[in-house]
């Protein structure tokens, strides 16, 4: 695992308070393994971030979209704050390795699956209010949530998503299939793969068939939009 240091590089932020930065990245199963009890991991942070994303990308939308009316604005708000968009997100300050999670929870791919990356997002945001202030938190928050806006919201709906954009470009529609299920019946991990013409999109495990399904489309749209699957 990287150093926290070397995030707050990353992000040109350097915490007063680093505990907060420790905070945000603590995952709940890092947190529960290394029994330092239910208040020490993201999860309250997270809460916050949420708020003041929520307040931020509001205020901006309201600004830079004047001709949008509330129902038009609220979607496209749910469309950058979603899940997947905010995933998608953490690419570009490679967040996912920077989190501190249980070694069950990385052998199974943790650092990857995007509802602990769109968490810990949400907690680093909660976490530099906390220590600076909304200015620097809407400063973080306009460079890497409200910036390409167009392109972001195509994560809102992997799988609608996906399938236009597939039909754009060429006849038929994406298949998705079950390839594994494993764990207890309380506590299953769904792996699915998309399909098209033969060729597989890209692949996601969730603890429902649905959310497997999502993933393996979000894991499709960001492998075409990267280039690294052509269509």
């Amino acid at each position: 695992m990287a150093s926290v240091e070397e995030l707050e590089s990353v992000i040109e932020y350097k915490f007063q308070d680093k505990s907060l930065l420790t905070q945000a990245l603590t995952h709940s199963s890092y947190a529960n393994e290394m029994h330092m009890g239910k208040l020490h991991d993201n999860e309250r942070l997270e809460f916050l971030g949420d708020a003041v994303l929520e307040i931020v990308s509001s205020r901006f939308l309201y600004l830079n979209y004047p001709e949008y009316r509330e129902g038009e604005l609220t979607k496209l708000r749910a469309s950058l704050v979603c899940e997947s968009t905010l995933a998608y997100c953490t690419k570009e300050i490679e967040l996912g390795k920077y989190i501190m999670l249980a070694h069950g929870e990385e052998k199974c791919g943790g650092r990857e699956r995007a509802s602990i990356l769109s968490d810990a997002f949400e907690a680093l945001i909660g976490a530099m209010y906390l220590d600076g202030g909304m200015d620097v938190a809407g400063a973080f928050i306009e460079k890497y949530v409200l910036n390409d806006i167009e392109s972001k919201t195509l994560f809102h709906d992997c799988k609608t998503a996906l399938q236009e954009l597939v039909q754009a470009k060429r006849d038929g529609n994406v298949e998705y299939r079950l390839v594994s299920e494993e764990g207890p019946a309380h506590d299953k991990v769904f792996e699915s793969v998309v399909v098209y013409h033969g060729k597989t999109l890209g692949k996601g495990s969730g603890h429902s068939k649905k959310n497997a399904e999502q993933q393996a489309a979000y894991q499709a749209l960001l492998n075409i939009k990267e280039g690294n699957i052509c269509i």
